[in-house]
């Protein structure tokens, strides 16, 4: 539901086409109609970035369990950057699953979309290695969005998002033209990194990250906020589980993007708005989420939010048998990292709506 600039779905024209061809037996046409084969280029799919960063080593990903990496490295920008968008390339796709890269000031640093940045949640986790996950024993929040939610971690407001992501299907980050991102100078970037498992022994990766300069400051500093629930809990075998997750919006905004994200046992997700006057719309509905196509959807215009404006986001999880991905139906399921486990997170790209102060430069307003 919705209109995007990225939009894939096929038109009902083409529908009827590939319907009414598979019906009659799906026959083979004349070859001399064949259009050219698809040529598909190594690279980076934007064209050459200005500028590129890789994770600093030759990483030897082990065989065994999925596991998250941290790769923290220098930009050596000696002046900030203002950049128009960010591709991120897997220096090996047989392991690489996901990426985050994010701005720390320092190797110390963790960056907003790593678990270790997140020290409120402490007690609630446990540690397997260099994976995470809540603890059986944490509170379950599964709606919270109702009234007399328990005052958790991460459970209202929102999280800064990051530089740049790579996920399963997930196009790079192209900002709209007029708006930017800001890398201060002397910047060093987190790779964020989780490779998933393999049996076919050691692997390698060098995974980079290309970013393409904008001719100059912008006119609006484009940003990301995260949205999660860490607190829920699917029971063993439950077919369409429903976790909420809810967020009041602070001041107005103008948001461009919504990238939903959970793992094999996501079914659907849907984003609602109720704005101060009482109107409801949906901003989008994914009714059948899949875990390999983890898709941006890039609004076709912006959508202006007033300050005091609701958004609900309503996933439902299928832990059934009836799943074909479900790694296993008799677990109950929490929050975790591993693949086999559990998110539910929401990344989106916003403008603030209120145009930058006559005495604030754009500079001054990136670092805010």
């Amino acid at each position: 539901m919705g209109h995007f600039r990225n939009d894939a779905r096929l038109s009902a024209r083409e529908i009827d086409t590939i319907t009414a061809w598979a019906d009659e037996g799906a026959k083979e046409g004349d070859p001399r109609d064949l259009p050219p084969a698809p040529v598909f280029a190594e690279g980076w799919r934007l064209g050459k970035p200005d500028l590129v960063v890789d994770i600093g080593e030759d990483f030897v990903v082990k065989p065994g369990n999925d596991s998250y990496e941290h790769f923290t490295v220098p930009t050596n920008f000696t002046e900030g950057k203002w950049i128009r968008a960010a591709e991120i390339r897997p220096g090996n796709r047989r392991v690489v699953h996901h990426v985050h890269v994010n701005l720390v000031r320092d190797e110390k640093e963790a960056g907003p979309t790593s678990i270790e940045a997140m020290k409120s949640l402490g007690t609630f986790l446990l540690r397997e290695g260099k994976l995470t996950r809540i603890r059986e024993n944490a509170p379950v929040v599964n709606n919270a969005c109702a009234a007399g939610v328990p005052s958790l971690p991460y459970l209202s407001g929102f999280q800064e998002g990051a530089l740049a992501s790579f996920l399963p299907g997930r196009s790079p980050d192209v900002f709209p033209g007029g708006s930017a991102k800001w890398i201060p100078p002397g910047s060093k970037l987190e790779f964020v990194i989780h490779y998933a498992k393999t049996e076919s022994g050691p692997q390698s990766d060098r995974t980079s990250v290309g970013f393409y300069l904008a001719p100059g400051p912008p006119e609006k500093v484009l940003r990301r906020m995260d949205l999660r629930n860490f607190f829920f809990r699917i029971p063993p075998g439950a077919p369409a589980h429903e976790v909420k997750r809810c967020y009041t919006f602070e001041k107005d905004k103008l948001l461009l993007s919504i990238t939903p994200h959970m793992h094999y046992r996501g079914k659907d997700v849907i984003y609602e708005l109720v704005r101060p006057d009482g109107r409801r719309e949906t901003l989008l509905s994914v009714p059948r989420y899949r875990f390999e196509w983890q898709l941006v959807y890039r609004f076709q215009d912006p959508i202006y939010v007033e300050k005091g404006s609701l958004l609900t986001v309503t996933t439902h999880y299928d832990n059934s048998p009836n799943n074909p991905a479900n790694p296993d139906p008799a677990k109950a399921i929490r929050w975790g990292d591993k693949s086999e486990e559990e998110m539910m997170t929401s990344w989106i790209e916003y403008l603030d709506a209120s145009p930058t102060s006559p005495q604030q430069t754009p500079t001054e307003s990136a670092r805010k």
